[in-house]
């Protein structure tokens, strides 16, 4: 029975992860993955019309794979606090395991991440009101009090996307005892602010 169209479509974007991944990008050709897939060269170009095509199609699954992830925590029958506290800590752990099973395409990903803001707009704007949805029923639950849900979402969005980088590096914390420290102050930060005295 042969393959269907999406199915050989994601099989092609996933052996080009896995070149990407263990050759980089810039060192991995379309002929490199046409012979991975055991595909010819007429089927990988029936798909994508270049590498490029292809690398930005790897970057698509792979955040779609990570918004399925944050669809299941932000569904979870959690009070709004500690949904919130889940939702921030499995995306940066769902980032840095991405980023680590990736292998050399993190250096392209970091390098090149005005080709990933692109891609990432989509996912962006998804993210952001799965992050309002969830203040909303905090709001809603009596848990959390402010006054417009929507520009929190956009500045907790953009927070956690600063956070990224310095969360992949260690830089939140290395060993347990420093991350449940750092996780604490990053919950007083968000539940109670900066506050003037």
């Amino acid at each position: 029975m042969p393959m269907t169209v999406s199915k050989t479509r994601e099989m092609l974007v996933d052996v080009a992860r896995q070149l990407f991944a263990r050759m980089g990008v810039d060192n991995t050709t379309m002929n490199d993955i046409a012979q991975a897939s055991k595909k010819g060269r007429r089927t990988l170009y029936t798909y994508f019309k270049s590498k490029n095509e292809i690398y930005l199609a790897v970057v698509e699954s792979e955040l779609d794979q990570l918004y399925k992830m944050l669809q299941d925590v932000a569904a979870k029958d959690l009070p709004a606090d500690e949904k919130l506290m889940t939702f921030l800590y499995a995306r940066l752990d769902a980032i840095k395991a991405l980023v680590f099973r990736n292998g050399t395409l993190k250096a392209t990903f970091f390098r090149d991440i005005w080709r990933v803001e692109k891609i990432r707009k989509s996912f962006d704007i998804r993210e952001t009101e799965m992050i309002q949805g969830i203040l909303e029923a905090g709001v809603k639950e009596g848990i959390f009090a402010m006054p417009d849900t929507e520009i929190t979402a956009i500045v907790l969005h953009h927070a956690l996307k600063g956070l990224e980088v310095p969360y992949i590096r260690g830089i939140m914390g290395d060993n347990i005892s420093q991350r449940i420290k750092r996780r604490d102050n990053v919950m007083n930060l968000i539940f109670n602010g900066i506050k003037i005295k």
